[in-house]
């Protein structure tokens, strides 16, 4: 072709190849800037209004960056480039393992033994026997047949429904389920019916629903706790609906894993029906040592099916294996949680923190899990008053739409067994000074 080219004459004159340009160069340069500044423009413009809208709803979230190491007590740097201690009250650091010195030594271990990376997913070469010795470990914990590593629980649920259900298939999902369920359930084709949150008459009409749509699979989709309200979903009369009209059970677990139930085994164990449910998915990056990672655990079936089908985990590098190690390492201190007192603290601190705050006046939601949100109800009032804890050196923040639904703004505060007991009465202290303060609980009576 290039050679027919070159024979060319044009206008007598052999065609030079040197003076061919690629079709967007022959475009003027004016022309080019020209068009891509309004392109800009107009994307600016509309990226500012939504930006606007935002903070004119009182909803606008900025970051504070922590220049310490994650745990009750961390250091916060401020606007002004200076720091101040805080006392950390919002972490799903609920053990306290974040920055444990067997997490963090196992972490270092497998660096050193494994590398940074496997610059690959795990059915090219990203798998190594330290990841398949973690799913071993998760399986062992939990009792199932075999579980799959993701790069986060929101992967885990987002490779979930597409891959087992189909449009012949419906998903029944409760309404408060988090936004990654929500997310995943969109990706598959089934059939979708919504159940108010934890209502188990509501639930009911809708495995009916799916009975009369002619559903062939029937799963149930739930958070085992629900992260904005503390609340705890009611898995036994989920399975007995489930076992009534054949369905099958799925759970998110993520705020659950490593310290609901006697063993820190789940919702699941909490209401000793683990071998009723049939899928849990949960997060390595909260009790589990915090720092990141997800997985499924089930029967052997699923888990197999996901290996080929599950396309987050497909695509997406194995787990580092600094974190795999960070994992493993908490997940042994878990096993031992009943003699090390992880739990007794966590529990204690828990039913501490919400006894002061009712006693105050407040309202606290959920059931007496360590999420402990303080209900304010207004967005502009729940980050007047975050702001105004940060300056007395607790760090909590605000929850507003659309984290939480419209005129249910709250303080979102978050247990540790990392906490000491002058740790919570301060905190309590400075949220009591601050409601009467700004007029939320009662004046004390003097």
């Amino acid at each position: 072709m290039l050679r027919s080219l070159a024979s060319l004459n044009l206008r007598g004159n052999r065609l030079n190849l040197s003076n061919l340009r690629p079709l967007a160069n022959t475009i003027p340069q004016r022309a080019m800037s020209s068009t891509k500044q309004q392109a800009q423009t107009r994307f600016t413009a509309i990226l500012n209004d939504e930006l606007n809208a935002i903070k004119a709803a009182g909803t606008y979230k900025s970051e504070r960056v922590i220049v310490s190491p994650q745990n009750s007590a961390i250091t916060v740097a401020g606007k002004d480039g200076k720091t101040s201690p805080q006392i950390n009250f919002c972490a799903n650091n609920y053990l306290g393992l974040a920055d444990h010195p067997e997490v963090i030594a196992r972490s270092k271990k497998f660096l050193d033994t494994h590398g940074s990376g496997l610059s690959s997913v795990r059915f090219i070469c990203g798998t190594q026997n330290i990841h398949k010795d973690l799913e071993s470990q998760i399986t062992k914990f939990y009792g199932s047949e075999d579980t799959i590593l993701y790069a986060s629980c929101f992967d885990a649920n987002a490779g979930i429904f597409e891959t087992i259900l189909t449009d012949n298939d419906a998903v029944i999902s409760d309404s408060l389920n988090h936004a990654s369920i929500i997310d995943g359930i969109r990706l598959c084709k089934a059939k979708r019916f919504r159940y108010g949150n934890c209502d188990m008459n509501d639930l009911e009409t809708k495995l009916q629903e799916a009975d009369k749509a002619g559903a062939r699979l029937k799963l149930i989709a739930t958070d085992g706790v629900f992260s904005m309200d503390g609340k705890i979903a009611p898995l036994d009369k989920i399975c007995d609906l489930a076992e009534k009209y054949g369905a099958l059970i799925f759970v998110d677990d993520c705020h659950a894993t490593g310290f609901l139930g006697p063993n820190g085994r789940g919702t699941a164990e909490h209401f000793g029906v683990q071998d009723r449910v049939h899928i849990v998915n949960s997060t390595l990056g909260k009790a589990l040592g915090g720092a990141a990672g997800g997985y499924t655990t089930g029967s052997k079936e699923l888990i197999d099916l996901l290996r080929n089908r599950s396309r987050p985990y497909l695509f997406s590098n194995s787990l580092p294996p600094a974190v795999v190690g960070s994992a493993s390492a908490a997940l042994d201190l878990i096993e031992a949680a009943k003699t090390n007192g992880l739990f007794d603290r966590l529990w204690g601190n828990t039913t501490l923190f919400r006894t002061l705050l009712r006693e105050a006046g407040f309202t606290v939601k959920g059931d007496n899990h360590p999420i402990s949100p303080v209900m304010l109800g207004d967005a502009r009032l729940a980050s007047q008053f975050a702001d105004k804890m940060l300056q007395r050196g607790i760090y909590v923040v605000g929850f507003s739409y659309p984290v939480v639904p419209k005129g249910e703004a709250r303080i979102r505060v978050q247990l540790s067994a990392a906490h000491t007991e002058e740790q919570i009465r301060q905190a309590a202290a400075a949220f009591i000074e601050i409601g009467r303060e700004l007029n939320v609980i009662p004046k004390s009576k003097l």
